[in-house]
């Protein structure tokens, strides 16, 4: 039986990387994208081969259309025809209330979160037309509007939700495609928007008293892709702790 091939974004560190170790235990082979921090997803990358899976890292930015073919060329060249995807790239910017906010970061966040996702998600659907599956990472932050946070970050997660319900109509039933809203997961991402505690208070208010790991995300993604999913789409599976 083939392998699936997985292509993961933003796959160097936290999340990503999480879900690229989870998929590879899992049985996958990983192409996965950075953007920075090449020695993080040369680290990650090893760590997928210590799992037996074939792995590639590429350099790309997604909100770089010519970046998101290079991924996916990249990936069929030295894996095979990608079956899987998985849109964790992802940047919010310093936490601002929106008055505030720059106007090159309001554009970054929609290049990197909504218009990096579109540029994959579309790839994927002119590459998987004989079948796969599409996981993109949202937000909690969604449904929640996070104000004097990030609402401009919350709304192009939002938009990802709504993405996936669509895409997954105009897709199915040869590709399924879905979500996962992560809560507050400890990963370097609160301290690159300036407030490196915030994954830990905001989970002391959840329900279940503590911040997500990166692994919790990584199984609802590993699920969603799995055939254990196979009747999943249009879902938005969120995974923040009960907030």
């Amino acid at each position: 039986m083939a392998r699936p091939i997985t292509i993961v974004t933003g796959g160097g560190r936290g999340i990503g990387a999480a879900t690229c170790v989870r998929l590879a235990r899992d049985g996958h082979d990983i192409a996965l994208g950075y953007v920075r921090d090449q020695d993080a997803a040369e680290l990650t990358a090893r760590q997928v081969r210590a799992q037996g899976a074939r792995c590639v890292a590429v350099r790309a930015d997604v909100a770089e259309e010519a970046d998101v073919d290079l991924l996916f060329d990249t990936a069929h060249a030295q894996l095979g025809a990608p079956t899987g995807l998985v849109n964790n790239a992802g940047y919010s910017g310093p936490l601002t209330r929106l008055a505030d906010a720059e106007t090159a970061v309001l554009r970054r966040v929609l290049d990197v979160n909504l218009l990096g996702t579109l540029f994959a998600c579309r790839r994927a659907a002119r590459d998987m037309a004989g079948g796969g599956a599409v996981v993109n990472v949202s937000s909690g932050a969604a449904t929640l509007g996070s104000p004097g946070e990030y609402v401009h970050y919350a709304a192009a997660k939002a938009a990802v939700d709504s993405l996936t319900l669509g895409l997954a109509k105009e897709l199915g039933p040869a590709v399924r495609v879905n979500a996962v809203a992560p809560g507050a997961i400890t990963t370097t991402m609160h301290a690159d928007m300036g407030d490196a505690g915030r994954a830990e208070r905001i989970g002391a208010g959840t329900p279940l008293g503590r911040p997500g790991a990166p692994e919790e995300i990584a199984a609802a993604i590993a699920w969603l892709l799995s055939d254990d999913a196979s009747y999943t789409t249009g879902a938005v599976l969120r995974v923040a702790g009960g907030r």
